[in-house]
Formats: structure tokens, sequence, C-alpha cells
């Protein structure tokens, strides 16, 4: 199955003429992208860590700060935009009613004599996003005896003597050998989280602690012309340093390799078919017949991820006839809204 792919302007006055019916659309393109994902692992010394192994039997703390990377994988993907050097104009004919032409905000058509879809509005994750930042300051568990110790040693003591303090209260808890005991059991389970909580937090003094975040590294390309036929390029990620430059002796390589396919037609040389056939007349909506583009993605030499996608800038305008939008019931046609392909044609 050939995918038809088209893209049309918004239907907005800057693109008509005073006291004209037309409006003018474009071919689309599209760019490829790649979404790499790596882990970022900080390590934070603890604060007493010197006293891990003594007062609580601790041998593997943290004992300076350490960040390192992991590298995960790659997603290759591609986003469609409007190719302004492939416009096309639609004027009011008969039998072609440009009214009847659906168009989104990005000017990509997404249907021909078909209901608009309702748009979705999606919420600002601003405000969320600033909520997550805003946390209760956590205040450690100290008591009058650890906040008056005098010397890191002793502080250090008086915190494990806090540690035990707490897991002795929580066994009691769930011994039942506690006078006052919480009445029921969520109530239980609300004593029980925090004891866990106070714990972790001293526990961390002598540990460290570790933090692990999920990172992007994004990279694209929207290549034009003819000559255009390989996008080439070298990255660079080491343990120590995450993405970094050529100049990093240790870093492994990563290697990006898209090579672009031109849409290729088989021309008519006249010499197949009857030459009195007529030409069938054709219509001002044109559809696209895509290039495309292999994305092969090394890491250290090793093929990690590949893809073929879909190039609409190196594809070919060929019109639709003109006969489809004529007669008594015009079709509906339904076209991809991502690639500009047509997804469905009916009456």
């Amino acid at each position: 199955m050939v995918l038809l792919t088209i893209a049309l302007t918004n239907l907005n006055d800057k693109y008509h003429e005073a006291g004209k019916s037309e409006m003018v659309y474009y071919s689309p393109k599209t760019s490829v992208r790649l979404d790499f994902t790596y882990e970022e692992r900080r390590e934070e010394a603890g604060e007493f860590a010197a006293f891990a192994e003594e007062l609580l039997g601790i041998k593997d703390a943290i004992k300076e700060d350490k960040t390192t990377y992991t590298f995960k994988g790659v997603e290759i993907t591609t986003h469609t935009q409007v190719d302004l050097k492939r416009p096309h104009t639609i004027t009011a004919e008969k039998g072609m009613p440009w009214q009847l032409v659906n168009i989104n905000d990005r000017g990509l058509l997404v249907g021909y004599n078909l209901p608009a879809e309702p748009k979705e509005h999606k919420k600002s994750p601003v405000k969320e996003a600033v909520k997550s930042r805003i946390s209760p300051i956590q205040v450690l568990p100290y008591t009058e005896e650890i906040v008056e110790s005098g010397s890191a040693k002793a502080q250090a003591q008086a915190i494990a003597k806090q540690i035990f303090r707490i897991r002795e209260t929580r066994m009691y808890l769930l011994n039942g050998e506690v006078e006052h005991a919480p009445a029921d059991g969520q109530a239980m389970e609300l004593v029980l989280k925090e004891l866990r909580r106070q714990e972790k937090q001293l526990v961390e003094l002598f540990t460290g602690k570790v933090t692990k975040e999920i990172k992007h590294k994004h990279v694209g390309s929207c290549p034009y012309g003819e000559n255009f036929k390989v996008w080439n390029e070298m990255l660079y990620f080491s343990t120590e340093n995450g993405f970094t430059g050529a100049d990093n002796v240790d870093a492994d390589k990563i290697k990006i390799n898209v090579e672009f396919v031109h849409q290729l037609i088989k021309k008519d040389n006249g010499k197949k078919g009857k030459k009195d056939k007529k030409t069938p007349e054709l219509s001002p909506i044109v559809y696209n017949l895509p290039g495309s583009a292999l994305a092969l993605v090394y890491y250290n030499g090793e093929l990690i991820n590949s893809k073929v996608v879909p190039m609409a800038q190196f594809g070919i305008d060929v019109a639709l006839p003109k006969e489809l939008f004529t007669g008594n019931e015009l079709p509906k046609i339904k076209f991809s809204e991502k690639t500009g392909g047509v997804i469905s044609i009916s009456k």
C-alpha cells in the first residue's frame, strides 16, 4: 500500500487575497530526531561514614561524593513540518469546493469533507513542576543528646543510640508490647511509617545517599536538497562525564549514520498505451510520494538501533484526479496528522 502525503497551511486571512476565494498550502517535510537516554547516579558521602562500621556494623558506607553515568539506549523518531519551498493553491471551482478542506493549527491537512475534530487542550505542566520542586522541610529527628554532643564521634554515638531506640520502639509496637498502642490498623501504619522515615534519615548520615535520575540528549537533522545523501555524526559518552567531547580519550563512541533515499518515479516514454487516450484532468490537491531514510545508531561499533522512516521532502508531488471530486457525492478523505499520508478514502 502506498501512503499519500499532503499538508496545507492554516485557513487564515493572511493566506487569502481580497476578493478572491483561494488558499495556499504546502507539502510537508520531515526531520529525523534521536532521543538518547542515560542514567545519572549521584553518590553523596555520609557525614559520619568514618564511624559506620564501628557503631552500626555497616561496611560499605559511601565515604566520598561521586557521580557516574550509564548509557541506556536511543529512540529514533520523526517530526513533520511545513515545507515552504513546495507551495500549492486551491481556488473556488465548480465541483472542487475548497471550504471542505480540513487543516489543523500547524497547517497540516487532516481531512477532506469531514467534520473538524475537536482540539485537545493540554494542561500546562508549569504549575505542577513548581509544586514538585516545593517539598516540606525534613527536620532530622535529633534528640537533645545529639545536639549537645561535642565531637563528631560523640555526635555519631548519640545518633547511633537514637537509631537503636527507634528500632526497639518499632519492635515493641509490632509485638504488641506498648501500653498505649495506636487504636486501629491505619493509625499503626502511620506510626510505623514515620519511624521508618526517621530511621532512614539517621542511617543515611552513616551510609551516605544514592540518587538516580534518567536524563535525555536530543539530536536532530532536517536535511534538504537532492544532493543531500547522508547524515553522519559522532557523539562521545563516558561513565565519568556523560555526553562529552571528542577530546575525552576514555569516552565511548556513538556513531549516527542516516542514509536518505530520494523517491524515484519511472517515466513513461510514450511507447506503451494508446496515443489517443485522454490525460485525466487534475485537481489542485496534490499528494506526496515520500522518500525514506535508513537511520542506524552504533555504540562502540555495535548496532543498537535502526529504523526506516519516511522523508516527505525527498518525495514527489502528484495531483489527485479531478474526477474524484465530482458527482453527487463528494469523497471523504482522512489524512494522518503525523505523516500527511492518506488513512482512508470513502464516499
